[in-house]
């Protein structure tokens, strides 16, 4: 089976056609901060207006439950996606009420409105599966054809992503379709030396890539909270840094596992200790196996790579020509320890560049809002994926059940 891409659903002008995108973006005090995920889903808009489509779009933000909060409301959204597009785009404050029923009937050919947070309703992500069925049933009412184009959703078996591309015809948006080729390419005959940055709060939340990655790979760099789970497996003290105890036969195995392939995990050889959680915080680097030697002893908390192993790490990277990251080095939001991710940023710019000719990839999630935090243009990456959970489900082998029901296996 292959996955239904948008010219198997024929001509389009004048349907009505339901795109789930994927806009969950950070909005703060009613403004995006980080708007690349509006950004990504403008092709397949673009593409549907274009044939003279009447485009719906759909979407969820943040995790309210099952009920309306302003603070969740997709209006900000909607704003920008009308600048992006140049194009009106008609807002409607319910999901499937009788405003949004207007909103729908009022659409011309070529017109594009956004319904309000899918997630308002509980019918979007309930575990029930008819009470999740009835809410995709009234969704349904609104289409003559579904397109699926939320990669940063495709592994929830939910109304919008699953039971939706069910009930009408449907298939894969381009951002989907780009998705897939890249992680293809990560993991069919990757160009070799292919490296993997993982980092992050939990080494528990990266297990399944590891476990997978490992016999594609040459080469594992380990970062973020999640190196101190890998120090600490190898009998070092790591005072009060984050530490996953129930994680240390794992990893240990991990370690032994990688000798066994002949692939080698790069580990921290310095960090960056501070006395308390906090840009106020005192700090100082020591060598990995030393941070209870600090002036803080056991109360030091690592929070980032030290730039010792930031030279290390950029130097491996740029010299890949695959390479995939996802998870920051450090806490990036804090100037005191955001020198190790912008470390890594740049130094995938660079295995990235046409120069170099190289794939660098970021991850999504927390690594794509942190190159953008740092000043990074997403251009100057081979890509930023849209999906930081379902591109590590991707990895990690799992069947994903928003691409099973476009045909994908």
């Amino acid at each position: 089976m292959t996955l239904r891409t948008l010219d198997t659903l024929g001509s389009l002008a004048g349907k009505r056609v339901i795109v789930r995108c994927d806009l969950n973006v950070p909005v703060k005090d009613g403004v995006i901060t980080d708007d690349g995920r509006v950004r990504a889903s403008l092709p397949t808009l673009s593409a549907l207006l274009e044939q003279g489509a009447k485009v719906v779009v759909v979407s969820h933000l943040g995790r309210p439950d099952g009920a309306p909060e302003a603070k969740y409301s997709l209006a900000p959204v909607a704003e920008r996606l009308s600048e992006l597009l140049g194009a009106p785009v008609a807002f409607a404050h319910d999901t499937v009420g009788q405003e949004a029923k207007d909103v729908v009937a009022g659409l011309g050919d070529g017109e594009i409105a956004l319904l309000e947070n899918l997630r308002f309703n509980p019918g979007e992500t309930s575990k029930d599966e008819s009470e999740r069925r009835g809410f995709a049933e009234q969704l349904a009412a609104f289409g003559d054809a579904f397109v699926s184009d939320g990669f940063g959703v495709v592994h929830r078996k939910q109304a919008s992503v699953y039971d939706l591309a069910e009930l009408l015809p449907s298939a894969a948006g381009l951002l989907i379709q780009t998705e897939l080729d890249v992680l293809d390419r990560l993991t069919e005959n990757p160009e070799r030396p292919y490296t993997v940055v993982l980092g992050g709060s939990k080494v528990s939340d990266k297990l399944g890539v590891i476990g997978h990655l490992l016999p594609r790979v040459n080469t594992l760099l380990i970062g973020g909270g999640m190196l101190f789970t890998f120090l600490k497996a190898q009998g070092h003290e790591v005072g009060s840094s984050l530490l996953e105890e129930d994680q240390l036969d794992t990893v240990r195995g991990y370690l032994a596992k990688a000798d066994e392939l002949g692939v080698t995990i790069v580990l921290p050889t310095d960090v960056v200790v501070a006395s308390k959680f906090g840009a106020d915080a005192e700090i100082e680097v020591t060598a990995a196996d030393s941070i209870e030697k600090t002036a803080f002893g056991a109360s030091g908390l690592g929070l980032d790579i030290g730039p010792e192993t930031a030279k290390a790490f950029a130097e491996i990277i740029a010299s890949s020509k695959t390479v995939f990251w996802n998870g920051p080095m450090g806490v990036f939001e804090l100037e005191p320890f955001a020198a190790g991710t912008k470390a890594v940023a740049q130094a995938l710019t660079e295995a990235s560049s046409p120069e170099h000719g190289g794939l660098g990839v970021v991850g999504g999630g927390d690594s794509a809002a942190a190159v953008r935090a740092l000043g990074f243009t997403d251009d100057q990456f081979g890509h930023i994926s849209t999906g930081g959970g379902a591109s590590l489900e991707f990895l990690e082998g799992k069947r994903l059940p928003g691409l099973e029901v476009l045909g994908w296996s």
